[in-house]
């Protein structure tokens, strides 16, 4: 992707229960770079996993409930998942709009004069950790079926880049959302290198423009540079001191054209209101320091993107914007240097 050039952004999720205000809010604050953005307060279906699990094998939703039912016979499914991926025939899932009313409103706006708009699909690592079949066994678990939930999730992605599209932007971003990465190395879930990278290999084979990586969890990093995202998006407000350790790898990274989306701007309310512009401005400025013997500053502010550590889901409305802005003033601030 072309250099961004610290310009703000946001991350999935926002508050908000009416769609055209919450694509209003992000086009004023986040006008190079507007991200469609999911609003579980209007369904439940827009939460993270559920927003992402309309056309998952099995499924079954029993109240606040999902999971995989296996004495279920529902292998003509999965095999028609491997023949549209084959085929890409992504048009089979495409969302209802109980799934993406935010997806749809930023669907259905003009956005040829903007950088790029992006968008998120739940990550196959997190979705395959959390969800479960009925005798509570993840569905990661079973190397088949993350193979096949991989390749579902890829289709749906690849959808939703269509959909961004249409709004004809000069660039789009996919970003896989995978806070459960942070999995990685543990000996108590059985998360492989192999398997994160099958999640790239599959998801990227269908993307036409940029794929990213969210993870706001300390994970591998340089595992993760080293697959090539167009964007790695990280919490560093929370985990910048962890990520800076890989500071070789963030050079090669940066210097191949990758782009770092700083999550410096808290998404908790009650951590946001412990601190002012000015703090975290200086808290962006000492991760920039700390990196400039490596990298230069240069580089470093070609390939930035400002944005909260998080999606702003748990916040209200007034405090997501509060944050929102934000993000726009140390993006300003950042353009200024």
């Amino acid at each position: 992707m072309k250099s961004p050039c610290s310009i703000a952004s946001g991350v999935g999720s926002l508050p908000h229960i009416d769609p055209t205000q919450a694509v209003d809010d992000i086009l004023r604050l986040c006008p190079s770079m507007p991200y469609a953005p999911t609003l579980p307060n209007i369904s439940p279906f827009e939460a993270i996993i559920w927003h992402d699990s309309e056309f998952l094998p099995g499924r079954v939703v029993n109240g606040n409930k999902l999971y995989v039912d296996r004495s279920m016979d529902f292998s003509l499914e999965m095999e028609q998942v491997y023949l549209d991926f084959m085929e890409q025939n992504f048009d089979r899932y495409a969302a209802s709009s109980d799934y993406a009313a935010g997806y749809f409103e930023m669907a259905s706006r003009d956005l040829s004069k903007v950088w790029c708009v992006k968008c998120q699909v739940t990550g196959p690592v997190t979705f395959g950790l959390t969800i479960s079949d009925q005798d509570r066994r993840p569905l990661a678990y079973d190397a088949q079926y993350f193979d096949m939930l991989t390749k579902m999730l890829a289709l749906r992605a690849r959808w939703y880049e269509m959909l961004m599209q249409k709004t004809g932007a000069r660039q789009t971003l996919v970003v896989i959302d995978e806070p459960y990465l942070a999995a990685l190395g543990s000996s108590v879930m059985q998360l492989t290198p192999e398997m994160v990278g099958s999640v790239f290999e599959d998801i990227g084979s269908l993307i036409e423009g940029g794929i990213g990586v969210h993870c706001c969890s300390n994970t591998d990093w340089g595992l993760l540079m080293s697959f090539k995202p167009a964007v790695v998006s990280l919490d560093a407000y929370g985990t910048a001191k962890e990520f800076l350790l890989y500071r070789d790898q963030i050079r090669s990274y940066l210097e191949a054209g990758g782009i770092i989306a700083w999550g410096i701007v808290p998404a908790e309310l009650d951590k946001f209101n412990l601190e002012t512009t000015e703090s975290l401005w200086q808290r962006y400025l000492s991760i920039r320091k700390e990196l400039e013997p490596v990298v230069g500053n240069t580089l470093f502010d070609a390939q930035a993107i400002i944005t909260p550590s998080c999606g702003l889901r748990l916040a209200d409305v007034p405090g997501a914007i509060r944050i929102m802005e934000t993000v726009a003033e140390i993006s300003k601030r950042a353009r200024s240097l």
